[in-house]
């Protein structure tokens, strides 16, 4: 494992416990281009694929991966323009789907996936169940707004991490590094895990490692694929995040009522980062009642 190692924080038992499971670093090509990922559990367990917001990367999933690994192959991908992977000429939601199943296929998973994915990640999810349905068993949406398209509201996230800035050191960057979008509270111990692994050096310094074309790539079609998913779906809306009461309410209509809409209480949008137990707790929960109940179908 070639993981960075943040700067010395106070954490609790149960994120050391998480740090301490083993994981493996791969590498599976898609479409001419290298996809990284990390890998946690015994092969030929059911399957679980972690997929990160924009910007983001597979470690902001280590700590909550690592508790699944007792009972589950649990992956998390770094997309192409992110963390570890390469860069594409052009990204899309086709090309990110089509490495999260083939990450899901290269695992040693056994059988189809349920694939869980945060914020654009939420998204990459949504089109995954939307367009390769017959290829994951269940899908899990983390605080991603998906509501009627908002030209205006694309630019400014694309505006936000159009210029990565240099940094003279490692330690400069990480004190620099904030979520987006902010939110009132995130673990420190985690912050600065992500932090660590967020870094690449370039001429002059460091600089975080996604590739700001990344968000070029339109998301209005997210809207259309809602009554399009055929596998099973539920929905994660951090209390204080971007999915509103109504938001949320939009998008159980969408889905044909049948997919659960469940609240992490008093999380931001980076639920993983101030609420991650909560975060464990659900999944856990969810994936009890899918492994003893029918999957739905679309009337």
């Amino acid at each position: 494992m070639n993981e960075a190692k943040p700067p010395n924080q106070t954490a609790p038992d149960w994120y050391s416990a998480a740090m301490a499971v083993e994981y493996e670093d791969r590498t599976v090509q898609v479409s001419g281009t290298d996809i990284h990922y990390l890998v946690w559990g015994e092969p030929n367990c059911p399957g679980l694929v972690f997929v990160h917001g924009g910007a983001a990367h597979a470690h902001w999933w280590t700590h909550i991966a690592a508790q699944f690994a007792g009972v589950y192959r649990a992956a998390a991908i770094d997309m192409s323009g992110h963390g570890d992977s390469d860069r594409r000429d052009r990204y899309s939601l086709e090309a990110w789907c089509d490495e999260v199943v083939t990450v899901a296929r290269d695992a040693d998973m056994a059988g189809p996936p349920i694939v869980i994915g945060h914020s654009m990640g939420g998204f990459v999810t949504l089109a995954t169940a939307a367009t390769r349905g017959d290829q994951i068993a269940g899908a899990v949406i983390l605080d991603s707004a998906v509501r009627k398209p908002d030209p205006e509201m694309e630019t400014t996230t694309r505006s936000q991490f159009a210029n990565p800035k240099v940094y003279p050191d490692r330690d400069a960057a990480i004190a620099r590094f904030r979520t987006v979008p902010e939110q009132e509270h995130c673990e420190p111990f985690l912050m600065g895990h992500i932090a660590a692994n967020s870094l690449t050096e370039v001429e002059g310094g460091v600089t975080w490692k996604f590739d700001p074309r990344i968000f070029l790539s339109p998301r209005s079609t997210a809207n259309e694929l809602l009554q399009q998913v055929t596998c099973r779906i539920a929905l994660f809306r951090a209390e204080h995040g971007l999915v509103t009461a109504d938001i949320g309410a939009y998008m159980y209509e969408q889905l044909g009522r049948v997919a659960p809409v469940i609240e992490i209480p008093q999380a931001g949008h980076h639920m993983m980062l101030d609420q991650p137990l909560l975060v464990v707790m659900a999944i856990r929960t969810l994936l009890a009642d899918w492994e003893h109940s029918v999957p739905f179908e679309r009337t």
